[in-house]
């Protein structure tokens, strides 16, 4: 599965392509496939998205989608060093995601 991800240009958040726009959560991400090149000359080009790249991630049995680098699980989750902060706050499983 290749995923687009990149940095909102008015907030700064980490953001994922939904194959529609843009999302701040990792599980509404879209594969884009062999079209990733295409949406993220598209998207930059539009100014919806800023610093945009393709990474490698796979959809969980449950549907979630976890990126393959844990550069880009940090990215999606939130702080690691503050759990309560992160965007799955009350996941338990959250902090052991990331690793």
């Amino acid at each position: 599965m290749r995923v687009l991800t990149g940095n909102d240009l008015k907030t700064g958040d980490v953001i994922w392509w939904t194959g529609t726009g843009w999302s701040r959560h990792v599980d509404d991400a879209a594969d884009a496939g062999e079209r990733a090149e295409e949406v993220l000359a598209t998207e930059e080009a539009a100014r919806r998205v800023n610093v945009a790249y393709v990474i490698e991630a796979s959809r969980e049995a449950d549907g979630s989608v976890r990126p393959a680098h844990i550069k880009d699980r940090i990215r999606a989750l939130g702080p690691t060093v503050r759990p309560d902060l992160t965007l799955k706050p009350r996941d338990p499983q959250a902090i052991d995601w990331v690793i």
